[in-house]
């Protein structure tokens, strides 16, 4: 039985954005899945010790700090993004099939994950500051909201499902072959693009300074340069606990992966209730209040993991608390800061502020693994992650003195034509790692 036409929000009513919608949809699942497994693969298959998830994570990362800022530049001048989005996804579904492919013959190394995990990072660093603009193209300005509500209820559904999903692959397939998965969802993503055909934005004519412009226009606004400080606090400090997350689940905790992914889908729905929630929460207390409450709601909860010990039960309680108090937190922070931050942002610099905000706020995610791997090797796994969470929560040392604080409304914004979305800002305990774009 077919829900009512009236039930089904108006974009979802066209084809083009549904195919688009879609698209995404499938692609975050296959990044959740990937993002539990690819660990699990260094960690049981390769043995990597902190020091190697270290590497792995900055290799995964390096990308988005040394090509967001070209890639920005590059991509305005281009008029047909999508099919660079498309061809984003057929390459990584390319390098992700290599991985069970090189297991099955008993090559898999170390040093191919990292390569794999470096070529898969340029990809998306391509594919998500194109995003943006098909997102734009595809969706009126009266539509941004709903559009940005969908995107985000996808993504917390992905946070809801992935994991489960990746831990009980691993668990009933070799861990390598579990990847195939999110190789699959690369090449649905890419089939849907290939179906729709909106008339995207004309490129952007060359001048002095291209490159650099957006990266300056942002640092002059004492907002944006408050909430690229508080968000890079947090992609610092939590790559360090995403680092050694898995490690230290599996090793020290004692989970097993299909009870690890359990826990972690099951306490993502936090983040469907974030979603569904940061609209209300938006009107009734101002879009710069609830920017604090949701980097306090994702910060302050991950407390709760160095914490956990101790019986079984009582460790999958802390996990799980700890994912669904972060979970609601991030959709917060993510809906609200992103609508503020693009209506911050002029038409005409908007891939280019893409690419530099990427290259500020992702310059501290190599720098954070690093650290963490580093830090878990010399401290130990549990005492990092307790700097990891407690060092997260300083990003509010930057907005509470900025004039975040007092913004209740969007500058410009009309009733019904609010701003697209911009940074996500994630990783929580859920292991998103396609997080983390800014705008």
């Amino acid at each position: 039985m077919s829900l009512p036409k009236a039930r089904v929000p108006v974009l979802l009513r066209e084809r083009a954005f549904r195919r688009y919608w879609t698209a995404q949809s499938v692609s975050l699942i296959g990044d959740q899945i990937s993002l539990i497994a690819v660990p699990l693969v260094a960690v049981l298959v390769l043995g990597a010790g902190a020091a190697e998830m270290g590497l792995l994570k900055t290799a995964e990362l390096l990308p988005a700090l040394l090509l967001s800022l070209p890639a920005g530049a590059w991509l305005d001048r281009r008029a047909r993004r999508r099919r660079i989005m498309i061809a984003a996804d057929l390459l990584r579904a390319l390098l992700i099939v290599s991985l069970p492919v090189a297991y099955a013959v008993g090559a898999l190394t170390l040093a191919q994950l990292y390569a794999v995990a470096f070529m898969v990072g340029a990809c998306t660093v391509l594919f998500d500051i194109c995003q943006m603009t098909l997102f734009v193209s595809l969706v009126p300005k009266s539509r941004f909201v709903e559009g940005n509500s969908l995107l985000n209820g996808s993504r917390a559904m992905a946070f809801v499902s992935g994991p489960g999903a990746g831990g009980l692959l691993v668990q009933l397939l070799a861990v390598p072959l579990a990847l195939l998965a999110d190789a699959l969802t690369f090449l649905c993503s890419a089939a849907l693009l290939a179906r729709i055909a909106p008339a995207e934005p004309p490129p952007s004519p060359p001048a002095k300074g291209y490159v650099t412009q957006g990266a300056r226009w942002a640092l002059r606004q004492p907002v944006m340069r408050a909430m690229f400080a508080a968000s890079g606090t947090v992609q610092f400090f939590n790559l360090m606990f995403h680092t050694l997350f898995v490690l230290y689940a599996t090793t020290e905790l004692g989970l097993k992966a299909g009870m690890l992914g359990a826990v972690l889908g099951s306490g993502a729905i936090g983040g469907l209730i974030g979603a569904a929630a940061a609209g209300r929460v938006v009107r009734g207390i101002g879009v710069g209040p609830t920017i604090l409450l949701g980097y306090a709601g994702f910060t302050v909860p991950l407390l709760l993991v160095p914490l956990a010990g101790g019986a079984t039960p009582l460790v999958i309680a802390l996990l799980f608390v700890a994912e669904f108090l972060s979970s609601v937190g991030v959709m917060l922070v993510d809906i609200s800061s992103g609508s503020l931050l693009a209506a911050l942002i002029p038409d005409a610099l908007r891939s280019r502020v893409a690419g530099a905000s990427r290259t500020l706020n992702y310059g501290f995610r190599p720098l954070g693994a690093m650290a963490g791997g580093a830090l878990g090797a010399a401290l130990g796994l549990r005492p990092t992650l307790w700097i990891a969470t407690a060092g997260a929560t300083l990003c509010l040392l930057w907005l509470l003195p900025s004039p975040v604080p007092r913004i209740r409304t969007l500058p410009g914004a009309t009733a019904g034509q609010e701003p697209a979305p911009g940074p996500d800002l994630t990783p929580a305990v859920h292991l998103p790692e396609r997080a983390g774009e800014a705008t």
